[in-house]
């Protein structure tokens, strides 16, 4: 049996995630009080006991999604001895790939994701732009509809088949969402976002982040870690430029579950809060066994599967 780890990216975000895991194991707690101490703040009181709104704010659920998801996979391996052969993460969760992948080290990924997100979000003005998802049309339609309308406005993930979300200039989104209703979608909706990520809006930040990036010390990877804009395992030559384009590319998430299964993959774990990738992984591939794991409860339905 191969098994891959999936990381989850911003948006998976909710006040008390990880309290459970964090308050049982010693490993979590560990992986909390590095993350405070590579930030210099008290992180782990807003995850656990902080307001919604402070911490869906772009530079605080990106550092702490990775925690709490590098704190996981952690866990599995040490407690659990389940020994990934693979990573992928949708775009912030690349960041905990590669931690988990040996790539990066934890407190160098906590700290770029703080400031990426910090980057992100000065990039762009504050209603300026937005997302939408699109249901039921073809990643090609979609692609043709955005070139199609006035103003800026990109796919940015590709997640599963009839699934694809566009971001830009919002009049150019809204314009995309009309467009593909009148298309025959099923469904065209915005997005709530803190900003339109994964499009030209924000090469501000792509270039905010490329000396980061080239001052980070990454290493040779352990297990293969795939790219969010190639679908392909990155390499220590790669890695910063990838990193970089990520910021302004799509994600091209299906291309990246439908990789894991082409290397022999045949168990997903995702591991940190939410569920939206085993959903997503379950529309590309039902031929994949799907979990997850964000609570104590989990670890005992996972260990339970992994013995059938």
């Amino acid at each position: 049996m191969k098994v891959a780890f999936v990381f989850p990216g911003q948006g998976a975000q909710y006040p008390g995630m990880g309290r459970e895991l964090y308050e049982q194991f010693p490993l979590v707690r560990e992986y909390f009080q590095r993350g405070d101490d590579a930030l210099g703040c008290n992180l782990s009181k807003l995850c656990f006991r902080g307001s919604a709104s402070e911490l869906t704010l772009t530079e605080n659920a990106q550092p702490a999604i990775l925690i709490l998801s590098c704190a996981i996979a952690a866990l599995l391996e040490a407690e659990y001895g389940i020994v990934p052969a693979a990573a992928a993460g949708l775009s912030l969760g690349e960041y905990s790939a590669l931690g988990t992948g040996g790539m990066l080290p934890f407190e160098e990924a906590v700290r770029l994701v703080s400031r990426r997100g910090r980057y992100m979000q000065e990039a762009v003005p504050a209603g300026v732009g937005g997302m939408a998802a699109i249901f039921g049309l073809g990643a090609t339609q979609v692609v043709e509809l955005c070139r199609q309308v006035d103003g800026v406005v990109e796919a940015a993930n590709f997640n599963c088949p009839g699934q694809v979300v566009v971001s830009g200039e919002n009049q150019a989104v809204k314009r995309v969402v009309e467009a593909a209703k009148a298309a025959g979608a099923r469904r065209a909706v915005p997005i709530e976002v803190s900003a339109p990520f994964h499009c030209s809006l924000l090469k501000p930040a792509a270039e905010k982040l490329r000396p980061d990036l080239a001052m980070a010390k990454f290493r040779p990877p352990r297990m293969a870690v795939l790219s969010n804009v190639n679908a392909a395992p990155v390499t220590e030559d790669n890695v910063r430029e990838l990193l970089t384009e990520q910021v302004v590319r799509p994600v091209l998430w299906q291309q990246c579950v439908e990789k894991l299964a082409e290397m022999g993959v045949s168990t997903l774990v995702e591991a940190g809060p939410g569920k939206t990738l085993s959903g997503l992984a379950r529309k590309i591939n039902r031929d994949l066994r799907v979990l997850n794991v964000e609570k104590p409860e989990d670890l005992l339905q996972l260990k339970g599967e992994l013995a059938c």
